[in-house]
C-alpha cells in the first residue's frame, strides 16, 4: 500500500453559521500528483489553508509526513512549500532577491541558495526578468517566481492553489513541465483547480469535493469509473447533471432588447 503523505482526520471549520469544510477524512498517497477538485466555494482552498497551517481548524487533525501541523509546525513548514491563491510576495525586491531572502529565511547556505535560484530562474524562464521588480511582473511571472520560492528548500510536498489561473499557456506549460519532473524524484504535489481537461492531463489520484465534504477519492480510473472523461464524473459527484439553464431565461438572445 502506498505511503501516505497527509493524513487528514475529521476536519471540520466553519465561519460563523456557514460550514466550510465538514468533517473530512482524506489520506493522499505520496509520490503522487495529486488533484483537489470542486466547484467554486466547495472549500478547497479552506481545506488547504489548514492542512499547510495557514488556518487553524475548529476540530481534526493533519499529519504531514507523520508529523502534526499543528503541533510539531517548525517541522512542518520545513517539509512542505506552498503557492497560496492571491499569493503576496515582496514586491519591492528583484526576482532574485526575492528567491535569495526566501532561501536564507530558511536557513540555507547562501551559495547554495544562489546556485539554486540561477537554476530555478533558467529553466522558469525567469532569468531575462531577475533584475526586474516583482511589482512589474505579469500574473505568470508571478506564479513562476512564487513557484520557485516554494520549491527552492527542495520540500517533501507542495501545495499549490490554483496554480494555473489567468497563466498564459507559455508559462503554464513551464510550470507543468517543472512540477512533472518534481514529482518524478518521489516527491508529491497536491494541487487544487476546478479545471477538469487539466487535472485529467497532471494528475494519477483525484480527491472531489462539494459543499464542504469529499464525494470521491482514489486514481483516476476510480473516480471516473463509468464515464469516458473526469469531467462527467464531477458533474454527476456535485449533483449538476441535469441542472436547467435556460427555461427562466427565455428573453435571452435574439439581439434588440424588448
Amino acid at each position: 500500500m502506498t505511503e501516505a503523505a497527509v493524513r487528514i482526520r475529521g476536519l471540520w471549520k466553519r465561519f460563523g453559521q456557514q460550514v466550510a469544510v465538514g468533517g473530512i477524512d482524506l489520506e493522499l498517497p505520496a509520490g503522487k500528483f495529486i488533484g483537489l477538485v470542486g466547484p467554486n466555494g466547495a472549500g478547497k482552498t479552506t481545506t488547504l489553508s489548514m492542512v499547510t497551517g495557514l488556518l487553524r481548524p475548529d476540530e481534526g487533525t493533519v499529519e504531514i509526513a507523520g508529523h502534526d501541523v499543528w503541533r510539531d509546525p517548525v517541522s512542518i513548514k520545513a517539509r512542505i512549500g506552498v503557492l497560496p491563491e492571491g499569493l503576496r510576495l515582496f514586491e519591492r525586491l528583484s526576482g532574485r532577491e526575492l528567491l535569495g531572502y526566501s532561501g536564507r529565511l530558511r536557513g540555507l547556505p547562501g551559495d547554495e541558495v544562489d546556485k539554486r535560484a540561477t537554476q530555478l530562474l533558467d529553466v522558469l524562464d525567469l532569468a531575462g526578468a531577475q533584475h526586474k521588480l516583482v511589482v512589474d511582473y505579469s500574473t505568470g511571472m508571478r506564479k513562476k517566481i512564487g513557484l520557485a520560492a516554494a520549491l527552492l528548500h527542495n520540500p517533501e510536498v507542495l501545495f499549490l492553489d490554483e496554480p494555473f489561473e489567468g497563466v498564459d499557456p507559455v508559462s503554464a506549460q513551464t510550470i507543468r513541465g517543472v512540477l512533472e519532473r518534481y514529482t518524478a524524484s518521489g516527491a508529491t504535489v497536491v494541487f487544487s483547480s476546478h479545471v477538469m481537461e487539466l487535472v485529467e492531463s497532471l494528475c494519477d489520484w483525484i480527491a472531489v469535493m462539494a459543499a464542504g465534504r469529499i464525494r470521491a477519492a482514489g486514481t483516476l480510473d476510480e473516480v471516473r469509473g463509468v464515464h469516458p472523461t473526469l469531467q462527467g464524473a464531477f458533474l454527476e459527484l456535485v449533483g449538476a447533471n441535469g441542472r436547467d439553464t435556460g427555461s427562466h431565461l427565455d428573453w435571452l438572445g435574439g439581439g434588440a432588447a424588448r
